[in-house]
This record gives C-alpha cells, sequence and structure tokens, in this order.
C-alpha cells in the first residue's frame, strides 16, 4: 500500500507543470511536473507533512488534508477516491458492502441478465468475467474460454489476438489498467489481484508500461468498438452499473444506435444465439 500511494502522487504531480498551476519555475528541474515543495504549497501543508504522505505514512490524514491534496494535484473524482482508498485502507467497501466478494450471480440478476435484448455480461473483482447472457456470448464468446482464463486484463494483455479483435487496443488497455488499479486501491490485501498483477507484470511489456503510469477511472460508459469475425466492425457504446448488494459486480451492457449497421448486425447474432449459460 506505501508504495503504491507514493506512485500514486509522484505520477499525479508529474503530470503537472509549475504554469499550469500558477507558480514560477525556477532552477533545474530533474523530473517533470511539481516539486514535492510545490505540492505542498498549493495544498496549504507542510513540506514535511507531504513528503511523509507520499512515503505512505498518511494513515492519518483528515479529510481537509486529502482534499487539499487532491485540489492541488487537479485529480478526477475516480482519483480522489483512489487516493482515499491508498491513504486509508479499509476492510468495507466504500459503497457500504462487507467486504465479502462473491463470484457468482444471484438467480434474480441472472434473470435480469438473460433479459436485455443487448450483449451484456458482468464482471466481478479483477475484471473476471463471471456471467453473460446469449447475446453477449455471440459477441465476445467468453464460453469458448476456459473458467481459469475468464479474464478481461489477461486476455486483453497476453492474448495475440486482442489487438485485432479490438481496433482501438491501446485505449482498451489504459481503461483496463485504470480499472484494475483502482480495483487495487480498494481491495489491497486481494491475494488475487497481486497475482494477476504480478502475472501480467512478468508476461507483458505493456501492461508494465501503462500500470507504471498508474492511471484510474471507474468503468462507467464510454464507447467500444470491435471487430468481429463473422459480424465485422461493431461500432458500440456501453454503459455499466453496479449490481444492487454485490458493490463487486459490475452489469455491462452493449448498445447500438437504432438503425446503424451495428445494429442489424447485432440483429443477426441475435437470431443464432441459444439460451446462455454459465
Amino acid at each position: 500500500m506505501d508504495s503504491d500511494l507514493g506512485e500514486f502522487l509522484r505520477s499525479r504531480r508529474a503530470r503537472i507543470q509549475p504554469a499550469e498551476a500558477g507558480l514560477r519555475e525556477y532552477g533545474r528541474r530533474r523530473v517533470p511536473g511539481l516539486r514535492r515543495e510545490e505540492v505542498a504549497q498549493l495544498a496549504g501543508v507542510s513540506v514535511d507533512y507531504y513528503i511523509r504522505l507520499e512515503q505512505g505514512r498518511g494513515r492519518n490524514a483528515s479529510d481537509a488534508v486529502l482534499d487539499a491534496v487532491a485540489r492541488a494535484l487537479r485529480l478526477t473524482d475516480s482519483e480522489r477516491q483512489h487516493l482515499y482508498a491508498l491513504a486509508r485502507p479499509s476492510g468495507t467497501h466504500p459503497s457500504g458492502g462487507t467486504g465479502v466478494y462473491q463470484d457468482t450471480l444471484r438467480p434474480g440478476a441472472r434473470l435480469v441478465l438473460d433479459a436485455i435484448a443487448a450483449p451484456a455480461f458482468v464482471l466481478g473483482r479483477r475484471m473476471d468475467v463471471i456471467a453473460w447472457n446469449a447475446l453477449g456470448d455471440k459477441v465476445s464468446g467468453f464460453s469458448s474460454v476456459p473458467a481459469a482464463e475468464r479474464n478481461q486484463a489477461r486476455y486483453l494483455f497476453l492474448n495475440p489476438l486482442a489487438p485485432e479483435f479490438y481496433p482501438d487496443w491501446e485505449a482498451v488497455a489504459v481503461e483496463t489498467v485504470a480499472f484494475l488499479r483502482r480495483d487495487a486501491g480498494l481491495h489491497p490485501d486481494d491475494p488475487a489481484l497481486h497475482a494477476l498483477v504480478d502475472e501480467l507484470t512478468e508476461r507483458s511489456v505493456e501492461f508494465r508500461r501503462i500500470w507504471t503510469a498508474h492511471p484510474v477511472k471507474e468503468k462507467t460508459h464510454g464507447a467500444k468498438r470491435i471487430r468481429h469475425t463473422a459480424a465485422g466492425l461493431l461500432e458500440m457504446g456501453y454503459e455499466s452499473l453496479l449490481l444492487p448488494g454485490d458493490p463487486d459486480q459490475l452489469l455491462v451492457v452493449y448498445t447500438a444506435v437504432p438503425g446503424s449497421a451495428t445494429a442489424a448486425a447485432l440483429a443477426a447474432l441475435a437470431e443464432s444465439a441459444t439460451t446462455a449459460h454459465v
């Protein structure tokens, strides 16, 4: 946790130039971005206090201090939440859950998933794919992957076909790492997550590059392009919703503009889709 907090703060001050923060530049800079004393000045805390925070010794930092640092570093809402998670590791989930991870879908949620007339699937912790509907399987082929390997990050960075499947591979890769980073901040004691990160770090140069940059972002909504072997290029939007009562389970639904070529292609895939099962 300590090293993650320090890495995160250093990565965020490195992206801000003094002029952008209204500060005058002086002296030769050995590293890009703001110096620690400049962040301390902007946040209104002592340099020594900020150094202790960057060294991971900020467990007693107040809300006021963390908020001031977040403002000084121009953190997004997701990054601010990540700062809190790293500075104050806890066994409870921020949305009020108990922290007990469920890697199976409730029967009621399963019925909802199957009733969705669009490609849909559920991500668990660590971006494990734990459930999908029939059309979601037609689009992404989850059922053809061994259960132990149904993980979005593992597929993206270790499967040589991933860049072909995702034409915008770089953007998807950054988004994936950002979600994993957020997950790591929320669950610092998850051994399976540490094992996944270690595996990807060892086996993927691209994962190491993006992980080191420390992106952090929630998976909420956006655009996704997929090159399907049978349906061609699918240009879709996606919406992500936390399942009530299961804060570690995220329902992802792909959408297509009515009347578009993608909507027609999905309709054709739906005709051939069979009832999915997990």
